[in-house]
């Protein structure tokens, strides 16, 4: 079964250039120029993955995104965002409200089609070696990007639940930031290890009754995080 993309970005001739490459390279294309058109669409027939432009003429690519990732039946929809804008700052907020990759115009059609093939393995691969992770009364789906801990409902992001979930599935092991840069941001090498400990801040906040003592996410010094295997194993 081929894999489906849809395409919401405002220049017809790309949009028509993506959809020609991703066609040669065996995927189902499904193109839009404008948000709300395509946003009917992903919700009427929810495709693999998403390609979904920052700046639209009629509706705004980052509440696109909001409204999917509100929507249980498509919070986990791959999205990669096409933008003209290239500041980290721009980039951090796109990941942050759930995009799983961000890719700056001007781009070559081959760095894209190289960059969605790789979320669709890392969806695959994730759903695959570890569907659902449980562990001192938390519990993450990959399948449908659900967790709760201890019975409780938790909203994270996308990449905040990519990143909870390789610690979760790699207990008591310890990575470096640029380890977890390279496994759960891929291959966007312009963000810094900085923002490594931003999110391990606020997924703290999120998962651990108290974020200054955590029961789930350790630091090891000078080293980088691990996931605690039992509570108060802090180094």
């Amino acid at each position: 079964m081929r894999p489906r993309i849809a395409i919401i970005e405002d220049e017809a001739d790309l949009v028509e250039l993506l959809a020609y490459n991703f066609r040669k390279e065996g995927f189902e294309v499904a193109g839009f120029t404008r948000g709300k058109q395509g946003l009917e669409h992903v919700r009427r027939n929810p495709p693999d993955l998403l390609l979904l432009d920052v700046m639209l003429p009629d509706e705004d690519g980052l509440e696109i995104c909001r409204r999917l990732r509100s929507d249980h039946r498509l919070k986990a929809l791959p999205v990669i965002f096409l933008t003209a804008k290239s500041e980290e700052v721009d980039r951090i907020v796109g990941l942050e409200i759930g995009a799983d990759d961000y890719v700056v115009k001007p781009f070559s059609p081959r760095e894209l089609i190289a960059r969605v093939k790789a979320v669709l393995r890392r969806r695959v691969r994730t759903a695959e070696e570890a569907p659902v992770v449980e562990i001192r009364g938390l519990r993450l789906d990959a399948r449908t990007l659900d967790v709760t801990v201890r019975g409780v409902p938790v909203e994270l992001t996308a990449l905040e639940f990519r990143l909870l979930g390789f610690l979760a599935s790699h207990p008591r092991q310890v990575f470096s930031r640029e380890r977890l840069l390279d496994e759960v941001w891929g291959n966007d090498c312009s963000i810094t290890p900085r923002t490594v400990d931003v999110h391990i801040r606020r997924l703290r906040e999120k998962i651990e009754a108290q974020p200054d003592s955590p029961d789930y996410i350790g630091t090891v010094r000078g080293a980088g995080y691990r996931f605690l295997s039992e509570a108060a194993e802090e180094a």
